[in-house]
C-alpha cells in the first residue's frame, strides 16, 4: 500500500503534518514545529507543553503564516533559529514578523519576536502563548511574579477555574520534578493565564494582552511590537543524581494494569440534525447500522427550523427502538411560554413524544469572555419552568448546547432538572495531531469538576465530535474546503479516517469513571456521522471506522467497565468490560507510531478472539469489526490509531 493511501486512511486526507524537528541543547530538548515550539522538555520531563506567537483574526480563528528564510544552527551545546513570518489579513492587510530563538545547554532558552505592519492589522490577540501541561502539574504550587513585581505564592486550579487563575503576570515557576524548578517569564506586554481545560485542551494557558481589554483591536502601521519569553530551568539536584522518573523513560512495551475505578457504559446515542432527516431515515433501515440507545434530535429556530421539522423527527422515532431526546434552542425572543407552547403544539400534531427535551436559550451558546457584558437572557429560573409547563411528563434537562466553558461561566439552577448537559470539541484553540490526542487527557478534569459544581445530577455529554458545529467565539464555524487541519472547523478530514475511531475509543476511556448517562459521539450522516459521503474511497459499504466503533460501544451499554492503567497513558489507554461470564477488553493506540502492548497482567484467558481494527482491516470490516479466534499472545502489536477488542470467556 502507498503512503498517500495509508495517509488517507488513518487521517481521511493526503495533506501530511510536517515532522517537527527536535532540538537539542543540555538536558533541554524542544521540537520546533511551523515555527513554534512544542514538547519541551528537560531531562526526559515536559515542563512546557508549547511556546508559540499566535495570531487570532476576529472571529478568534487562527493564522497560519507563510513563514521564510528559516535558518537553524545547531552545535554541541545549543540551538539557534531564526525566520520570517507574514500572515495576510483582509483588505490587503499584512502582519510581518521577526522571530529568533537560542537555546544553551545551561537550561535557559529564548523566544524573541518582532511584529510590524505596513498597513495596519486588525487581531483579537497578537503574541506569545504558553502552555503549561495538566496532568501531574494540575493542583501543584507556583510562584508569580507580578507586572508591578509582586511577588504570589498560589497554587495551579486542580477543578477547572471559570475565569483567569492568574492575572498581570511577569513571570511564572513551577515544580517540574522533584529538584528541578522551571521559571518562565514573559516580557514586552502585560500577559495572564486561562484555564484550557474549560475547552478540553490539555493545557493551562499564559497568552498576552488581558482579554478585559478591547477586541477586536488596530495594531497601528509601522509601529514594532516588541516580545520575548525566557524559559529558566533550576536544576539542584545533586550531579549524580541523574534518576529519571519512569513517564519519562521511552518504554518499547507499552505494559497494561488493572485500575481500581468501575462504572458502566454509558448509553450510546446519535445526533440528528434536520438537514440531515432524510440521509438518516435511509441509514437506519440498512440492517447493519449501529442499534445505539437514543437519538438526540436538534432544533434551532434561529436556523431556520419549524413545524416542518418533526414531521421527519417523528417518522425517526418511530422506527427507533430506543429513547429519544430533543435538543431546543430556545429564542427567548417572546414570552417564554409562548415560544415553548407554540413548540408543543408542533410536536403533537406531527405525532413526535421524545423521552426527554433538553432547553437552553439560544443566546447562551454565545461564550461571554472575562470583562465582557453578558447578553439578556431571561432567568434560566424561568426558563426550565416554562419548559416544565409546556412538556409535562417529559424529562426535562439544561445545561448548555456548547461547551463546558460556558456551563462553567454560568452555573445554571439545575434542582427542577432530570439531567445536564454540555458538549466539547477539540479544535477550538489548535488542530494538529498531537493536540486533539492531548485534549482526551483534560476529559476527566471536566467531568470532575462538573461532579464538583452539580453533585450526582443525571449527566449527559455530548455531541462532542472532532469539527465545531457551532462557534460560540465568533461569528461562524470555518469551512474547511481543502480538508485541512485547521481550528474552530465545522469539517474535519480526521473524522472520516481511523484517527477518528481511536480518538471516541480514547474519549470514551478518558470519561468511563464519572457516571456518564448518555454520550454522544457522531451522527448517522454528514459530516458528522458514522456513514460516509459517496466521494469517501477509504470505506466499504459507506462505513467509516468510526461506525465500528460506535456499533461496538453501543452493544456493551449498561456494562459494567473497569480502568486499566497503561504505563504510557498519553500513547495508549484501555478499558474493560464485564458481562456475565465474559468480559472484554479495549485497547487504543493513540500514537502515529507502532506499539507493543503487553496485557499479560489483564487477560487472563490463554484463549480468547481478538478483533482488530486498523488501516489494514478497516475496509473488510463488519459491523463487530474483524475476528481472529485463536491462541491470544500475552503481547499486541498496535499499528496507528488501531483498536484493538479481546474477548474473554
Amino acid at each position: 500500500m502507498s503512503d498517500t493511501a495509508i495517509a488517507f486512511r488513518l487521517y481521511g486526507t493526503i495533506q501530511a503534518e510536517p515532522v517537527p524537528r527536535l532540538l537539542r541543547a543540555g538536558k533541554l530538548t524542544a521540537q520546533l514545529a511551523g515555527g513554534n515550539l512544542r514538547a519541551i522538555t528537560y531531562d526526559g520531563v515536559e515542563v512546557l507543553r508549547a511556546i508559540s506567537y499566535v495570531v487570532r483574526d476576529h472571529d478568534w480563528g487562527t493564522y497560519d503564516p507563510t513563514l521564510s528564510n528559516l535558518a537553524v544552527t545547531e552545535t554541541e551545546s545549543g540551538f539557534t533559529v531564526s525566520y520570517g513570518a507574514r500572515c495576510d489579513g483582509p483588505n490587503g492587510t499584512v502582519l510581518d514578523i521577526d522571530t529568533t530563538i537560542e537555546a544553551g545547554a545551561g537550561g535557559k532558552l529564548t523566544f524573541k519576536s518582532s511584529a510590524r505592519t505596513a498597513t495596519g492589522f486588525e487581531t483579537n490577540r497578537c503574541g506569545f502563548c504558553i502552555l503549561h501541561p495538566i496532568v501531574g502539574v494540575a493542583g501543584t504550587p507556583i510562584t508569580v511574579e507580578h507586572v508591578g513585581g509582586e511577588i504570589e505564592s498560589t497554587k495551579l486550579p486542580d477543578l477547572i477555574d471559570p475565569w483567569q487563575p492568574v492575572k498581570n503576570m511577569r513571570a511564572i515557576t513551577h515544580t517540574a520534578l522533584a529538584g528541578v524548578s522551571v521559571e518562565c517569564r514573559m516580557e514586552g506586554d502585560t500577559f495572564e493565564m486561562e484555564d484550557q481545560r474549560n475547552w478540553s485542551d490539555a493545557s493551562y494557558k499564559t497568552y498576552v494582552r488581558p482579554l478585559a481589554l478591547p477586541w477586536p483591536y488596530q495594531i497601528p502601521a509601522n509601529e514594532p511590537i516588541l516580545q520575548q519569553i525566557t524559559l529558566t530551568v533550576i536544576d539542584t539536584r545533586a550531579k549524580a543524581s541523574g534518576d529519571r522518573p519512569a513517564s519519562a523513560e521511552n518504554a518499547s512495551v507499552i505494559r497494561l494494569t488493572p485500575g481500581t475505578v468501575s462504572g458502566k457504559m454509558p448509553a450510546i446515542s446519535l445526533v440528528i440534525t434536520p438537514e440531515e432527516v432524510k440521509a438518516s431515515l435511509a441509514a437506519l433501515s440498512l440492517q447493519n447500522t449501529p442499534r445505539v440507545q437514543d437519538l438526540l434530535f436538534h432544533f434551532d429556530p434561529a436556523a431556520g427550523h419549524d413545524a416542518a421539522v418533526f414531521k421527519g423527527f417523528a417518522e425517526i422515532a418511530a422506527i427507533h427502538g430506543g429513547t429519544t431526546t430533543l435538543e431546543f434552542a430556545v429564542p427567548c425572543q417572546r414570552p417564554l411560554d409562548e415560544e415553548m407552547l407554540e413548540i408543543a403544539a408542533w410536536m403533537r400534531a406531527a405525532n413526535f413524544a421524545p423521552n426527554a427535551i433538553m432547553v437552553c436559550p439560544s443566546v447562551d451558546r454565545q461564550s461571554t469572555p472575562p470583562g465582557g457584558e453578558w447578553p439578556d437572557c431571561p432567568p434560566l429560573e424561568d426558563v426550565y419552568a416554562a419548559a416544565l409547563n409546556a412538556f409535562p411528563g417529559i424529562r426535562l434537562g439544561g445545561g448548555m448546547l456548547s461547551y463546558f466553558t460556558e456551563l462553567n461561566r454560568k452555573r445554571i439552577p439545575a434542582g427542577n432538572l432530570g439531567f445536564i448537559s454540555h458538549c466539547t470539541s477539540p479544535i477550538v484553540h489548535a488542530a494538529d495531531d498531537l493536540s486533539i490526542m492531548q485534549t482526551l487527557e483534560a476529559l476527566p478534569f471536566i467531568t470532575r469538576s462538573v461532579r464538583a459544581i452539580y453533585g450526582d445530577k443525571p449527566y449527559r455529554l455530548g455531541p462532542s465530535t472532532i469539527a465545531m458545529r457551532q462557534n460560540p467565539y465568533g461569528s461562524r464555524t470555518m469551512d474547511n474546503p481543502d480538508s485541512s487541519r485547521i481550528p474552530m472547523a465545522n469539517r474535519d478530514p480526521r473524522h472520516t479516517g481511523l484517527f477518528a475511531a481511536a480518538f471516541a475509543t480514547g474519549y470514551v476511556a478518558s470519561v468511563l469513571d464519572s457516571g456518564i448517562e448518555t454520550l454522544t459521539l457522531s451522527a448517522f450522516t454528514g459530516p458528522f456521522g458514522v456513514f460516509a459521503g459517496k466521494d469517501e474511497p477509504i470505506t466499504e459499504g459507506g462505513r467509516r471506522p468510526l461506525f465500528h466503533i460506535v456499533a461496538g460501544l453501543a452493544e456493551l451499554a449498561g456494562q459494567q467497565c473497569r480502568t486499566v492503567v497503561a504505563s504510557h497513558p498519553q500513547k495508549v489507554l484501555s478499558f474493560r468490560t464485564e458481562a456475565e461470564k465474559e468480559a472484554t477488553l479495549w485497547i487504543v493506540n493513540l500514537s502515529t507510531q507502532a506499539l507493543t502492548v503487553d496485557m499479560s497482567e489483564v487477560v487472563n484467558s490463554a484463549r480468547a478472539q481478538l478483533n482488530v481494527l486498523d488501516g489494514d482491516t478497516m475496509r473488510k470490516a463488519t459491523k463487530s469489526g474483524v475476528k481472529s479466534v485463536g491462541i491470544v499472545r500475552a503481547r499486541l502489536r498496535l499499528s496507528p490509531f488501531a483498536v484493538a477488542r479481546v474477548h474473554t470467556s
